[in-house]
């Protein structure tokens, strides 16, 4: 297996999709994502890391996602549509879904946005164009079932699909083959929101990297039981006979929650995948290395062993591990990749064969500083610790951002955090720690916007095991001074991370 090449010395922006300015409630891929790219330029930077970008479900969480292929309708900016006469501006106005510019309102995107697109559906003439039938075909691998999967969920007030009748759930041929017969114009307009998201994303993946900015995506190991994917492919999956999940995902008790966390995906059938020459994972990764020029794969460390927990509990604390499908997924992998490289995200408690699966692929794993200064010489966060092939970040989207984490730590941990970084006062810590970050020897250091702008946990993206006030965070309009870029930039020079050197 040819081992992948490192990648070059630079620095990155983390910031979801979601998160950027507009005035429709959520941020999508209009005007203000072309403006952040020139603000990366401008500040040197060579990546811009987003969260995944599919349509989201249950708790709003882009990591549990109605499809592994699909793309949010969200995110399609609806300036587009009005440009390409497919909205009037009066009808923009019926989309305000929200009046705080910083937070996203999932309910009442969920109520307008749909008639909203509905409405660009039924005036547009796309259905015949050559553009419109080269992207069916060139997708028709996951888009049908998708399309058919959304417009049962519509038929049946978006209820999961372990909920509809029988013969759908077990996909008798004859019941699948009415409901194809019934919901075509349904399936049609599920189409169309992928042909417009998939148009309006390549055409700013083009703009970012003709300047020079590559776009890390992000891709869940598991995907969400209430899927297209589950309900399509249940063989790929630990499925009883009635299609219902034996045993699912999650992680025993750490440092988010002392009773692990119960995700409820369920669990890949890996000795199925393996016969079947991990086919699935072949087109899921050959689709995200045409959206993405780097990939993230979050919890990587499942692909070493994962853990089960029965389906019926309501915590963490009953699983188990099992060994993963280790060496033959990542050759698997590499097979399709290309030139396209990976990340892997394998934080927590990591087993020798974690590093082995890093050491034959080449994917530099990653470090999170913000849990280095703990007054403990060998704790691997620490800068003095990294090694050029490797990702740091101050923190994830799962964490606290820097100025929120150093509020509230103890004075042992300040004290030393205060000593290693050579300031004097423990406000001055969270700056101080992103500079370490990028004067490091590591190839790649990714910060959070928000840790950029020095904002408190206010900016926090996601809070695991909870549900309700995840993945709201938005940039305010003008929020990002122009200095910020400049000192940026200056730090890219001096640390010979510009993304032009």
């Amino acid at each position: 297996m040819k081992k992948q090449k490192p990648m070059e010395r630079g620095a990155g922006v983390l910031l979801p999709v979601t998160s950027l300015p507009s005035p429709y409630g959520i941020g999508t891929f209009g005007q203000a994502a072309y403006d952040f790219v020139d603000f990366l330029v401008q500040a040197g930077q060579r990546w811009w890391q987003v969260l995944p970008l599919g349509p989201t479900s249950y708790g709003d969480s882009p990591y549990q996602s109605f499809s592994a292929f699909a793309g949010n309708p969200y995110l399609i900016d609806l300036d587009v549509l009005r440009e390409q006469g497919l909205l009037a501006t009066e009808e923009l106005e019926q989309a305000d879904c929200g009046q705080n510019p910083i937070d996203v309102d999932y309910a009442a995107l969920y109520e307008k946005r749909f008639a909203v697109l509905r409405r660009a559906f039924a005036r547009s003439k796309h259905q015949k164009t050559v553009e419109y039938l080269l992207f069916c075909g060139e997708n028709a691998e996951w888009l049908e079932e998708y399309a058919l999967y959304m417009s049962l969920k519509t038929e049946f007030d978006g209820r999961e699909w372990l909920a509809w009748p029988e013969e759908l759930r077990l996909r008798e041929p004859e019941a699948l083959r009415a409901c194809r017969e019934r919901n075509t114009a349904e399936m049609d307009f599920w189409k169309f929101c992928q042909f417009e998201f998939f148009r309006q994303w390549f055409r700013l993946k083009d703009y970012a990297n003709g300047k020079g900015i590559e776009i890390i995506g992000d891709i869940p190991i598991y995907v969400a039981l209430d899927s297209a994917d589950v309900w399509s492919q249940g063989e790929q999956f630990q499925l009883d006979e009635r299609r219902r999940p034996t045993l699912v995902a999650g992680v025993p008790p750490d440092l988010f929650s002392e009773t692990g966390q119960l995700w409820g995906n369920p669990l890949y059938d890996w000795e199925f995948m393996e016969r079947d020459g991990f086919s699935w994972w072949k087109r899921r990764m050959r689709f995200s290395a045409r959206l993405y020029d780097v990939i993230r794969i979050d919890h990587f460390v499942g692909i070493a062993h994962y853990y089960s927990i029965p389906a019926e509990e309501t915590t963490a604390l009953s699983g188990w591990w099992n060994p993963g499908p280790g060496r033959p997924l990542i050759e698997a992998i590499a097979e399709v990749m290309g030139d396209k490289r990976v990340i892997a995200e394998n934080l927590g408690v990591v087993i020798p064969e974690v590093d082995r699966l890093l050491k034959i692929s080449g994917y530099p794993g990653m470090k999170l500083m913000q849990f280095a200064f703990d007054g403990d010489e060998t704790n691997s966060n620490l800068p003095f610790h990294f090694d050029r092939n490797m990702v740091v970040y101050g923190g994830t989207h799962d964490n606290e951002t820097l100025v929120g984490f150093f509020a509230h730590q103890k004075r042992k941990r300040m004290r030393f955090a205060r000593e290693y970084l050579n300031v004097r006062t423990s406000r001055e810590v969270p700056a101080a720690l992103i500079r370490a970050g990028y004067a490091s020897v590591a190839n790649t250091v990714i910060f959070q916007m928000q840790d950029l702008l020095g904002l408190d946990n206010s900016a926090r993206i996601n809070t695991p095991s909870t549900l309700g006030q995840n993945w709201r965070w938005r940039l305010a309009p003008g929020q990002v001074p122009p200095e910020l870029a400049e000192n940026l930039c200056r730090m890219m020079k001096l640390y010979a991370r510009h993304s032009t050197e």
